[in-house]
């Protein structure tokens, strides 16, 4: 699994990244209540604004951690947003992509990198 600064992480399986939020961004979110996931199909690029997230507390954008084409969404989102905050690095994933660069995920931080920076914070 890798991370990103603005908490969202990657897990790769062959060429197919499963994205979503981390466990911090999600207690920091307080309890979800909303989600909207992204169109299949949709090309994204690493940075991209493709999903969002809504909570008690505010809506905040999800942003595309690395390049590619949404192959899957996690619409069961849509009913049952509180998966985001019972299983956000599990069952609250949010897309999965077809890897356009894996060399993308390679430049994310590892867990122990994203533990790291989450001190500073």
């Amino acid at each position: 699994m890798r991370f990103t600064k603005d908490h969202e992480w990657v897990e790769l399986d062959g060429d197919v990244a499963t994205v979503g939020i981390t466990a911090y961004a999600a207690e920091q979110l307080g309890d979800v209540v909303f989600v909207e996931t992204p169109e299949v199909g949709r090309q994204v690029k690493a940075g991209d604004s493709f999903a969002v997230v809504e909570s008690v507390k505010a809506a905040s954008d999800v942003y595309a951690p690395i390049s590619g084409e949404v192959i899957e969404a996690n619409t069961g989102l849509s009913e049952a947003p509180e998966t985001v905050n019972a299983t956000p690095e599990a069952g609250g994933w949010f897309a999965r992509l077809k890897v356009a660069n894996a060399a993308e995920v390679e430049a994310l931080m590892d867990r122990a990198g994203y533990e790291a920076y989450l001190a500073t914070l």
